[in-house]
């Protein structure tokens, strides 16, 4: 798969007999599957086109026009449908892709060096970034205003000012 493109959906089994599958969305935006109908997407490296995506309950129905049964169906299951990067919803004023934010180099306003991010976990409340610190433990970020102060990410660095003893959590 190209670097360039974002994961959007991962098929996890058919829906009905007609070649209709049930994907679960890994996009914050789900409805972006209906604004691809009629375009081409690919699926684990085969490009197929979408003819039709509904949102029911969470979950995205999507039919391509290459696949016509359950069996050719069932063949997609467990599979990563791609978009290329062209493709991908533009961002608003601080939002970032997650693929951009895990590997950038995390330093405080005073220049020290605390490490690297390595995953972005979802909460209800807000994103926490997990930087994997120089001795290799995890330490917690949440990605809130008052403490993330800038991402470059064409640097590919992210400034940050911790709140009195947050860091002595997890040192």
């Amino acid at each position: 798969m190209n670097q360039a493109d974002f994961e959007i959906g991962l098929i996890t089994k058919p829906q009905g007999i007609k070649g209709e599958l049930r994907v679960l969305p890994t996009t914050h935006d789900p409805s972006r599957f209906e604004l691809l109908i009629g375009q081409s997407v690919k699926v684990d490296g085969t490009t197929l086109s979408l003819t039709s995506a509904r949102l029911q309950r969470g979950i995205v129905i999507v039919k391509f026009a290459e696949v016509s049964d359950r069996n050719g169906a069932e063949a997609l299951i467990r599979k990563k449908i791609h978009i290329p990067a062209e493709k991908a919803l533009p961002l608003g004023a601080d939002e970032y892709y997650v693929r951009d934010l895990e590997g950038l180099s995390v330093e405080t306003e005073s220049g020290e060096l605390l490490g690297t991010v390595v995953k972005v976990l979802h909460t209800a409340a807000n994103d926490v970034y997990v930087v994997e610190l120089e001795d290799g433990k995890p330490f917690m970020i949440p990605a809130i205003k008052d403490v993330i102060r800038e991402v470059d990410i064409n640097k590919g660095k992210m400034t940050v000012r911790l709140f009195d003893g947050l860091k002595e959590l997890f040192a």
